[in-house]
């Protein structure tokens, strides 16, 4: 179910529990569920594919969510923050996995042992999840809001891309991340393993990512940006003859490239 619907129907439910309230005469105590209500509903239109505006929470370019959109979407900033760690010990999922040399996709590093190993450079695909203090200051960040079960823009993936290989290429590794590690930050791993030269095409960096971590999900809409990425960057690579994988690692065994 898409993040669209199923925060709608978490609206109804507030909005259910707002009008029994109010007709037992608590309306102090109805207001918290008012205030959830109008929060799903407008975070629910916001996410729609149609409009996809993930810059609504105010997630700023280091990853902190600043006090007013803690204030204005508590109620589904916090619900959120309570789920992702609750569904991911109830799951047993691995906190992240190694796709190849130096490279990571996984979920929300929400304490320091969710991290990778080797003082990761990061790419937060999360719009709703806040940097967390198990990535430091001092770490290499990079911030691409997505929507949960939305996909990058891709130019965003682009970004990302050519953002993790200049990383790569200086030795450092990579931790690709969003809430649970199956789709945003999948999406952006395919790319990078493309970029990188370990997969053909991103069905092919798809098959790789999976014999690593059997949970990722993605979906139309992630493979549909990652079709548009492939399009986008086809022409460009046709044009200077190198692709960015080639520029990167020359001498590396299996093509993987690094950079910063």
């Amino acid at each position: 179910m898409g993040i669209s619907r199923l925060i709608g129907l978490k609206a109804s439910v507030m909005l259910l529990l707002f009008i029994y309230l109010r007709r037992f005469g608590l309306p102090l105590i109805s207001f918290p569920f008012l205030h959830a209500f109008l929060v799903s509903i407008l975070v629910s239109i916001a996410s729609h594919p149609i409009i996809n505006l993930p810059l609504l929470l105010g997630k700023t370019s280091d990853g902190y969510l600043p006090i007013w959109s803690q204030f204005l979407f508590g109620p589904y900033l916090w619900f959120v923050r309570l789920f992702v760690p609750l569904r991911r010990f109830v799951s047993g999922e691995p906190p992240y996995s190694e796709v190849c040399d130096g490279v990571y996709v996984g979920g929300w590093p929400f304490s320091l042992d969710r991290l990778p190993p080797g003082d990761p450079a990061v790419i937060d695909c999360t719009c709703e999840l806040p940097r967390c203090v198990a990535v430091s200051s001092s770490c290499a960040y990079l911030c691409v809001p997505t929507w949960d079960t939305r996909a990058p823009l891709p130019a965003d993936i682009e970004s990302a891309v050519n953002w993790a290989c200049r990383k790569r290429a200086q030795k450092q590794p990579v931790f690709i991340h969003c809430a649970f590690g199956h789709g945003r930050s999948v999406t952006v791993t395919c790319a990078l393993l493309v970029a990188l030269g370990v997969a053909e095409d991103w069905k092919s960096a798809e098959r790789i990512i999976r014999e690593r971590r059997p949970c990722i999900r993605l979906n139309s809409l992630h493979r549909k940006a990652l079709e548009e990425w492939s399009k986008s960057r086809v022409p460009s690579q046709r044009s200077d003859g190198l692709s960015v994988s080639s520029i990167i690692l020359p001498n590396s065994p299996t093509n993987l490239r690094s950079n910063h």
